[in-house]
């Protein structure tokens, strides 16, 4: 793999990192309600996730899914349905002000558990992946090597993109002065929560 050939690679996950999803909507909802701590974990988990969606693209398992209807509507309907459940319990969740005392309200294993699965159940980053990759991977050079160096490339810019989401967070989180803000804020997050689950039902196989 040639340098320019990854530097296009990293310009395109670079644009399509930045797309909010529920990635992005995790962070930044872990970050005002758990502080930095418990966003750690969460981008941690993100990113386990993340990689062992690569991980089965490299062993084939992805294009499996992609070319399965069944197979990825059951993964799809998994991940809406938990994506509408987490909106629930956000919406739902009460006002708070202090991010340090809250940072405790959920043990941040639970957070990153949360987080593995918010990025394993969305099928459209696993058919992505198996979509993007055979485009920059080289037939006449060593396959596994060009893999571990775009899924490399894929891990470091989602934690980039991650980190600049959770600093826009706590930037929101400095404007919340009075319960009733953090409680609009809660609704907020969860009715994204809800609306992107609800994006990934009607979503087709392409």
């Amino acid at each position: 793999m040639t340098f320019d050939w990854w530097l296009t690679y990293l310009v395109t996950t670079f644009i399509l990192s930045l797309s909010p999803g529920s990635g992005a909507i995790n962070t930044m909802s872990t970050t005002i309600s758990h502080g930095k701590r418990g966003v750690v974990a969460s981008i941690a988990g993100l990113q386990l996730g993340l990689a062992l969606h690569i991980v089965l693209v490299g062993i084939g398992l992805g294009a499996l899914i992609s070319q399965s209807l069944l197979a990825f509507e059951i993964l799809k309907w998994l991940g809406a349905a938990y994506l509408i459940w987490l909106g629930i319990v956000q919406w739902r969740a009460a006002g708070a002000v202090d991010l340090h005392a809250l940072a405790t309200s959920l043990p941040r294993r639970k957070l990153f558990k949360r987080a593995i699965f918010v990025n394993l159940t969305n099928p459209k980053s696993i058919v992505f992946l198996a979509a993007l990759f055979p485009q920059f991977v080289l037939p006449h050079q060593p396959q596994a090597a060009q893999y571990l160096i775009l899924g490399a490339t894929t891990l470091i810019v989602d934690i980039i993109v991650m980190i600049g989401y959770a600093a826009l967070a706590t930037r929101i989180a400095g404007w919340i002065k009075a319960p009733h803000q953090m409680k609009l804020l809660n609704r907020i997050f969860g009715g994204l929560f809800m609306l992107i689950g609800a994006l990934l039902a009607t979503a087709k196989k392409v």
